[in-house]
């Protein structure tokens, strides 16, 4: 076996605070249906948007050190907050390739048809140099509102994905938008993929919903097959997935969003 047959045969690892990144893990499963997947939930210390850049940072470097120990080829860091706070010094620390999440203001703006664009997100992501980042480059003409939605992760993590808790919430986050007209709406938070429905529901069809899963599918994709780092398209894929909170209770909501009975394993003290 030749050393890129090796490489192109080891895993690709993925983490979130939460369980929100399976929506990312999901558009991966489909675009790369041969591909070992590892995926770790740091339900311990979800929310991250509410937390200090320094402790994000920590848990990103944390998270990846232990996806890279298990022999990953990538690793994607499927949370908005995470990827505006520690991608930077993760892809400095390690040398495979790191795929981040950004919300996407290049193509909302273009996409947008009266020029107004809302962001729902996490604290922590609209606070960040990241984020006013892509603002000053890509919103152009656009004018961009955004919303912080606390309490919408928990929701998500909790499984409560359609029921008057949720819908409550998103009433609050979505009416300060809608009163501004925003015809297009970015999802800022991979968590909230989990919400399209009920958003959808309450936003009515003539506004677009702008998510960055599949585009970060695709840009993983490109990675690995520029590196020559693709697995096999004949064989089928694995799933493994990870928790540094209650594997029990975790467990439930994973069968829920992601499907069947998957095993959830709690990571043991030391590893995360």
């Amino acid at each position: 076996m030749t050393p890129a047959t090796l490489a192109a045969n080891r895993p690709i690892g993925v983490f979130d605070s939460g369980l929100g990144g399976l929506s990312v893990l999901r558009e991966i499963r489909t675009l790369l249906p041969a591909e070992d997947l590892l995926y770790v939930a740091d339900a311990a210390h979800v929310p991250y948007g509410n937390r200090s850049p320094a402790q994000i940072r920590a848990r990103a470097e944390v998270l990846t050190g232990f996806l890279v120990g298990r022999g990953v080829k990538s690793v994607v860091v499927a949370c908005n907050t995470a990827t505006a706070v520690a991608v930077t010094d993760l892809r400095a620390r390690w040398s495979i390739p790191i795929i981040g999440m950004e919300p996407a203001i290049k193509p909302a703006a273009a996409l947008t048809r009266n020029g107004i664009v809302g962001v729902l997100a996490t604290e922590g992501t609209l606070a960040s140099a990241r984020f006013a980042g892509l603002l000053e480059q890509y919103a152009g003409r656009a004018r961009v509102v955004t919303q912080p939605c606390p309490g919408l992760v928990a929701a998500v993590e909790a499984g409560h994905l359609d029921g008057e808790h949720a819908r409550a919430l998103l009433r609050r986050y979505l009416r300060p938008l809608q009163e501004a007209r925003a015809d297009t709406m970015i999802l800022g938070c991979t968590h909230y993929s989990f919400l399209v429905p009920l958003i959808r529901e309450l936003l009515g069809p003539d506004v677009a919903i702008v998510d960055t899963g599949y585009a970060v599918a695709r840009q993983l994709q490109r990675r690995l097959h520029d590196g020559a780092a693709l697995c096999a398209p004949a064989r089928s894929g694995t799933e493994h997935f990870w928790t540094t909170g209650d594997a029990v209770t975790g467990a439930s909501v994973l069968n829920r969003l992601w499907g069947g009975a998957p095993a959830l394993q709690a990571l043991r003290p030391g590893e995360g």
